[in-house]
């Protein structure tokens, strides 16, 4: 039954504080599934205005194409991101990786289309001009926006929100609450909810914006790479924005800056020409404005829902920059938070068990990218007047950096991910994930898969009780099968109910691929992608052995699998359903599957 607004005790159905991603997804979602719920914008802000945060993952377009909104942003030309390029790790040597091959790469005319290469790749974009367009298409599918309309007060009873005073002195009610506000979270400060902290990443970030010519010749157009390069007391990023706009950042220990006596200015000023790479890059740009700066701690919420309010993105958490996966998780989270209060109106699912789903697998992924950006700083040997502080985080963290129990720490959280089904950590994949602790790895040793080792896999579900799990889809919490055992949760969904209906059928290697290929082969997936969704069955399988669901074991009379090491094809960020259209990126560095 949809409750008119002369029924309703409330004056909206949702009221969002925050007009950046988070928020503007919420309301373009709750809006496109269902256009009778009334949804209200509060944003502190005249639009457009710069915002750090430029640089995206594949995930942000599958998010950007459901909302309707991925046209838009594709016809402002923003530059496209293949990848990235490092220097990070135990030497100042370089790497790449890539979500789509470089080398077929087709340089098409723009604007083009949600298809094909472009459902591999990301944007990077000019975050005044990208947020103001996500503003205006909430607008135009019915959300009221309110601009420099700031939150005074958030009034509230018992953890309940029962009102917000706003600056323009009126006041407004709502069913649902959703704090998009980013770091400053108003709804999180005003009831007191803790956060937890890590010392380890507390930073500051430093940036500003260029113009260079030159840059539109080669280094702003196409497809580009983000440029990530350590310097001995940080790290710097150059990120395209457009043909000829560049973003150049700083990013170092608040405790390093404040020991140097400089001020934030001084420090970054002398950090642009530390590296090469970079000091080449940057003859002949020239500064826009004034340098800016701002604290970049790391930090999670211990809860971010209640009675009738929920905290997304930056609200819910914030993980080092270093992943770039701040926009992928803003995006998704807020996915997932519309799809809940979607199911929530519809009445046919407990709204608690909804609320506890997003809390626990929202908090669970940001702390998994918070833990990995921990292994990242703690492995970096390029940090070298950083040293004592590297070693802190690993003291800290409990982490080794022997890449065997590296591995064992990282994946002790689980496989939760802004996509349901997949097995990745910290935004990358398993391949990618054993890839990057080999390179940063303090020995250098190769990191062995199970699935190569092993060829015999025991279904293990005892002691396991069977438990319903969701993930969002189409407006919806669709309901999925799982398993939980302790800590550990086994969510039966895409590419892992494809490992776990092989194992249902056989333990033996030969015939679990044969199984898994079948099914693909039976769902539509075409031939010459076969490998690319055959290897996601396969790091499924290799997750749930990390997990304690699998018993691996080796039959010596038996062949083992065969694995070829020429780059990881992954799945890129669409999930596999049957007859859905395949896709497929390249990582440079990691192993491919035969």
């Amino acid at each position: 039954m949809v409750i008119s607004k002369q029924t309703s005790p409330y004056d909206y159905d949702v009221v969002i504080i925050g007009g950046g991603p988070s928020g503007t997804t919420v309301a373009s979602l709750v809006r496109k599934y269902n256009p009778a719920l009334r949804v209200l914008i509060l944003e502190k802000e005249k639009f457009p205005r710069d915002h750090v945060g430029e640089s995206q993952l594949p995930g942000c377009s599958m998010v950007l194409h459901e909302m309707g909104a991925w046209d838009k942003v594709e016809a402002q030309n923003f530059p496209v991101k293949i990848g990235a390029s490092y220097t990070w790790g135990r030497d100042n040597d370089s790497w790449e990786f890539d979500f789509f091959p470089v080398d077929q790469y087709e340089d098409r005319p723009r604007p083009d289309k949600y298809q094909g290469q472009r459902l591999s790749t990301a944007f990077q974009v000019d975050r005044a001009v990208y947020d103001e367009i996500l503003l205006r298409h909430s607008e135009e599918l019915g959300a009221e926006v309110r601009e420099q309309t700031r939150v005074n007060e958030v009034m509230h009873e018992d953890g309940r929100v029962t009102g917000l005073k706003l600056s323009d002195g009126s006041t407004v009610t709502a069913k649902h609450y959703v704090d998009a506000s980013g770091h400053h979270s108003i709804i999180r400060r005003s009831l007191g909810v803790p956060v937890w902290t890590p010392k380890a990443l507390q930073n500051i970030a430093v940036w500003n914006y260029y113009q260079n010519e030159k840059w539109g010749e080669k280094i702003g157009v196409g497809a580009t790479r983000v440029q990530v390069r350590s310097i001995p007391w940080g790290w710097m990023w150059f990120i395209p924005l457009g043909p000829t706009r560049t973003s150049v950042g700083l990013v170092t220990p608040a405790e390093h800056y404040k020991s140097t006596g400089k001020t934030p200015e001084q420090l970054y000023h002398d950090s642009l020409p530390v590296d090469p790479t970079l000091r080449e890059l940057m003859v002949g740009a020239v500064a826009e404005g004034p340098v800016q700066s701002t604290k970049d701690w790391s930090f999670l919420s211990d809860y971010i829902t209640g009675p009738n309010w929920f905290l997304v993105g930056e609200a819910v958490g914030f993980a080092d920059p270093v992943l770039a996966a701040g926009m992928n998780i803003a995006h998704n989270s807020a996915k997932d938070l519309a799809c809940t209060i979607l199911e929530i109106e519809r009445g046919e699912v407990e709204a608690d068990w909804l609320k506890q789903r997003y809390n626990d697998r929202t908090r669970l992924n940001v702390k998994q990218h918070i833990q990995f950006a921990e292994f990242w700083y703690a492995a970096n040997g390029c940090f070298t007047d950083l040293r004592e502080h590297c070693q802190n985080i690993a003291k800290e963290s409990g982490l080794s950096l022997s890449p065997q129990e590296a591995w064992a720490w990282l994946s002790q959280g689980g496989f939760v991910t802004e996509l349901p089904g997949h097995a990745e950590l910290g935004s990358f994949d398993l391949g990618l994930t054993k890839s990057l602790i080999e390179l940063f790895g303090e020995d250098g040793k190769p990191l062995d898969f199970e699935i190569d080792k092993n060829n015999v896999f025991d279904l293990d579900l005892e002691g396991a009780v069977a438990v319903r799990q969701g993930y969002p889809e189409k407006g919806r919490i669709r309901i999925a099968r799982g398993f939980q055992r302790g800590d550990k949760t086994l969510l039966v969904h895409n590419f892992f109910l494809l490992a776990f209906t092989a194992l249902m059928q056989s333990k033996d290697l030969d015939k679990i691929m044969q199984h898994m290929r079948a099914t693909l082969s039976a769902s539509g997936v075409k031939p010459d992608q076969m490998n690319a969704f055959f290897h996601q069955g396969m790091m499924a399988l290799e997750a749930m052995i990390a997990e304690g669901w699998v018993k691996a074991s080796l039959d010596r009379t038996k062949p083992t699998l065969q694995r070829r090491s020429t780059g990881t094809v992954l799945l890129s960020s669409k999930e596999w359903q049957p007859h859905a259209d395949a896709r497929t990126k390249t990582v440079a560095g990691g192993k491919g599957m035969s």
